[in-house]
């Protein structure tokens, strides 16, 4: 194997050696910034790789390349935006000004803001790929709320119904309906009475009426011994006023409960009107 001093001394590492002081060989780019250690150069690289996106900024505009070609060409430049990062922020270490603070914003053809998610841009014709166009749709904007004070601008009468009447329609349509409903209820109520009065009646007809002063028979011979002894001591009494019977109790004191609740909710006009009726019917 040859040695690096025999290599050097070939006639190729010569004349190669020669065209680099001539000026003839162009000098390539770092593969890293921070590998360069002179500001002209930095900004050398930096122009460069600026000419290299126009370039390609300017191809992608063609939208008949093909959806594949666009990505890459797409990707391409996006790696070229994010390699002019990294040659500012060196320019910046040497002593340069800093571009990412006072320059200008990647504008499309337009003179529009490239659009981008989190630092990916989209140029040219691949702003309209599939799945890219979506991304970038903004939904409306919601109408303004009213205020207070310009709801209430628009309530008046009508707002409330107070004016409803003025037409001439509604008037009649609700007495037509008012009257339906009166006819039905009273019909219905005519309907309840009949029933209930045929199922009293057929109740009556089936019972008779309990009396509740009737005893048994083995009831009532236990108490006549027992009252048989009792009234040994005792005096003896006779009725001489007829015992009413449980129907005549019952009238009573219905009829004393109907008093006590005229008394208490009735006005005397209407108690006076009231006992005149009573009159008039002979009651």
């Amino acid at each position: 194997m040859a040695r690096n001093a025999e290599k050097a001394m070939t006639a190729l590492a010569r004349f190669r050696q020669a065209q680099l002081e001539d000026g003839k060989v162009k000098e390539r780019r770092p593969f890293l910034a921070s590998e360069c250690s002179e500001l002209h150069k930095a900004e050398k690289w930096r122009r460069q790789i600026i000419s290299e996106i126009s370039k390609k900024v300017a191809q992608i505009q063609n939208a008949g390349l093909g959806e594949f070609r666009i990505r890459d060409l797409n990707d391409e430049i996006n790696k070229l935006l994010r390699e002019k990062g990294h040659w500012e922020v060196r320019i910046k270490e040497l002593g340069g000004p800093d571009y990412g603070k006072f320059g200008p914003k990647m504008l499309d053809h337009e003179g529009k803001e490239v659009p981008g998610n989190r630092g990916y841009k989209y140029f040219g014709a691949a702003k309209d790929l599939p799945g890219v166009r979506e991304l970038f749709e903004r939904e409306p904007p919601a109408p303004p709320r009213k205020t207070r004070a310009e709801l209430m601008k628009d309530i008046d009468a009508d707002y409330y119904g107070y004016r409803d009447e003025d037409d001439g329609v509604l008037l009649p349509l609700e007495q037509e309906l008012e009257k339906k409903v009166i006819a039905d209820a009273v019909k219905k109520w005519k309907e309840d009475k009949e029933a209930r009065l045929a199922n009293e009646g057929f109740k009556e007809e089936e019972e008779e009426e309990v009396n509740i002063y009737a005893v048994k028979d083995d009831e009532s011979d236990e108490d006549d011994e027992e009252q048989m002894e009792g009234d040994e001591d005792q005096q003896k009494f006779i009725a001489h006023v007829p015992v009413p019977s449980q129907k005549e109790v019952e009238e009573a004191l219905v009829r004393r409960k109907k008093m006590e609740l005229l008394q208490k909710y009735a006005s005397e006009a209407l108690m006076a009107q009231s006992e005149d009726a009573k009159r008039l019917l002979g009651l």
